[in-house]
């Protein structure tokens, strides 16, 4: 193993984040961290980095191992360029031996391993988009365990990053090199899409499971199936629990000569049994929380048509944007903007509904003028220093919602804030609470079109989830720039694709030809990038010849034999793991759980094991040809 954790516990002030919270991690791992946002996910991946203490509980890497913590937030100062923030991180590395050349090699190899160009990697790190800070980030960690850490620990590595950023990230976790890879790798992130592609493991952290947590082997998909068989058993274990107290209730109901004769023991029962169903219902109340209570006001407008643009392009610095781009807006529309960080996307946000005159075209607005509410990525229209309740109620002490009055602390309790938090600045919250706060606000306002420019950014899944159904069922309009590849697959009836800079528009039906003309445009960009950058004479390189490939030896192949019959035993036992977590007096009981639970685990890491190995020693049975 290459970390072992267990029993962590935390609390920040009074308030527990989680308790008796155990993880191990070995080599291939791809463990996804998921949960409500304030559920400490973030604060638990500090721990196995070795930067935060728990209040109780031990952390045990692998003697030797090298760990790389890449944070949610970057920190680099300005007029860094990417390659003297990379040779820094390199200089770190055991590898390197301290030899500031040998740094600046390494640097530069990881950097345009990961797509930066020669112009990107010695420009100011203050001009990188989001998305290239986070690879940045992820590049530096690479560097400092010499471009192979033996367990990379990522949070939110998706944030920010465009689809192209997220495509070559999946692929770095799934394909690596030799020279370029992570031995296993534990992330949060609340990317479905990206769960689905990349997880091995999917671990939720929440009060809704016995020992805070829900473990399960396989990817988003599987994770989901458990997680409902799983709550489903436990709600179950509650109704039989509820029965049994009201048995009680009537038995301990009667008089004094009637219990005369009764079992002690059958009283001391009961108050046990009280006290697993007190526990259980706790579980299932958190569990069926879910997210923030989304629903968007609509104005009502029956305009036929809300906003048209007829060849309209816009550009910057000798740069254009985007041209002869034809798009119509009416209520019910659903477009989504898709493109690299930079492309463009929220100034065509800004020429659609913000004022931003084109450079050639028109656009066309229905009037009156639509009424437009926009949540901005970058989430500035509140001041930091405003109050949480100066910011979510604007008037007062109440908010007129959908024609009811509500008074401000039953409004900030469907966006999931404490009553205490109201006296809180904005500034002071987390991301995804301050991104719960905007769309508090917006909430508010209606709407003939609904702007959406990243909405995702920082929000948990239960949340995710509320929000896209609000978009669904709004009868207006909506603009959606987002790279959730699950939220545009459900959502967008129509995909825009701004590729880069001179690339030109495509307009498509769906996110499949979406993700095809983005490739598309990529491919183009590099090849007008190779075609403006000067040739470089490339070293000879002295390749070790490739060693032929391993025989089947005689224990080996009996070890093939009878490989089908293991592997059958194995998933019968997985089979009988299974049955027992869905027991209702396993999902009862939080130590028998944790302990079938645990059982589980193993069953199916042993099925996977079998298979790994049966597949190992077929390709050295039949080896392919050089």
């Amino acid at each position: 193993m290459l970390l072992v954790a267990k029993n962590l516990s935390k609390s920040h002030g009074l308030r527990e984040l989680f308790r008796e919270v155990s993880i191990s991690v070995a080599d291939g791992d791809r463990v996804g961290f998921i949960g409500p946002n304030g559920a400490g996910k973030s604060t638990l991946l500090r721990m196995l980095a070795g930067q935060e203490e728990p209040d109780d509980g031990e952390v045990r890497p692998q003697r030797g191992a090298v760990i790389v913590y890449v944070p949610q937030r970057d920190d680099f100062a300005r007029g860094l360029t990417p390659h003297a923030a990379a040779t820094a991180a390199a200089l770190k590395s055991a590898g390197v031996h301290g030899d500031t050349h040998e740094a600046e090699v390494l640097g530069g190899m990881i950097l345009g391993k990961l797509g930066f160009s020669e112009a990107r990697m010695h420009g100011p790190v203050e001009r990188l988009s989001g998305g290239w800070r986070k690879r940045l980030s992820v590049a530096c960690g690479l560097c400092e365990a010499g471009g192979a850490p033996d367990l990379l620990l990522l949070d939110e590595p998706t944030n920010h990053l465009d689809v192209e950023g997220i495509r070559w990230l999946e692929q770095f976790l799934t394909r690596p090199t030799n020279d370029l890879r992570a031995g296993a790798c534990v992330f949060i992130t609340h990317d479905r899409a990206f769960l689905d592609r990349v997880a091995t493991r999917v671990v939720e952290l929440s009060r809704a499971y016995p020992q805070g947590t829900l473990q399960v082997d396989g990817n988003y998909a599987e994770f989901l199936r458990r997680r409902d068989e799983f709550l489903q058993a436990q709600a179950r274990a509650e109704a039989s629990l509820a029965n049994e107290v009201r048995i009680d209730d009537a038995w301990l109901g009667r008089g004094a000569q009637a219990r005369r004769t009764k079992a002690k023991g059958r009283i001391e029962d009961s108050a046990e049994r009280r006290e697993q169903l007190q526990a259980i219902s706790e579980r299932n109340a958190a569990a069926s929380g879910g997210g923030a209570d989304v629903t968007f006001t609509a104005s009502g407008r029956k305009t036929r048509r809300l906003v048209q643009a007829i060849g309209i392009a816009k550009g910057f610095e000798g740069r254009t944007l985007f041209r002869d781009l034809d798009i119509e807006l009416g209520p019910g529309d659903r477009v989504g903007l898709m493109g690299p960080n930079g492309a463009g996307k929220t100034t065509l946000l800004r020429v659609l509904c913000d004022g931003l005159a084109p450079d050639t075209g028109i656009v066309r607005l229905a009037d009156p003028a639509p009424r437009t509410v926009i949540l901005r990525q970058q989430r500035v229209d509140i001041p930091p220093e405003t109050l949480l309740r100066d910011a979510i109620s604007p008037r007062g002490e109440t908010v007129d919602f959908q024609g009811r009055t509500m008074h401000i602390t039953a409004w900030s309790r469907r966006f999931l804030f404490k009553d205490p938090q109201l006296l809180q600045a904005v500034g002071q919250l987390s991301g995804g609470e301050r991104a719960r706060a905007h769309i508090a606000r917006m909430m508010l306002e209606p709407a003939d079109i609904l702007v959406l420019d990243e909405p995702t950014n920082d929000l948990d899944i239960p949340t995710l989830e509320v929000l896209e159904d609000a978009i669904d069922s709004f009868p207006g309009a909506v603009l959606l720039v987002t790279h959730d590849r699950a939220m545009l697959e459900r959502l967008a009836e129509r995909i825009v694709v701004i590729g880069a800079p001179d690339a030109g528009v495509s307009v498509v039906a769906s996110l499949d030809q979406a993700l095809a003309a983005l490739e598309c445009a990529e491919r183009t960009a590099q090849e007008r990038e190779r075609a403006a950058t000067p040739a470089k004479t490339k070293p000879v390189e002295n390749k070790p010849a490739t060693p032929a490939r391993k025989r089947l030896g005689f224990k080996e192949r009996r070890e093939l034999d009878g490989m089908e019959a293991a592997i059958e035993a194995a998933e019968q036992a997985q089979a009988k793991a299974e049955a027992k977590v869905s027991e209702p007096s396993t999902a009862s009981d939080h130590v028998k759980m944790a302990a079938a639970c645990e059982a589980l685990g193993h069953a199916q890491a042993e099925v996977a094991r079998l298979y790994a190995r049966w597949q190992e020693l077929e390709s050295l049975r039949s080896p392919t040809a050089p």
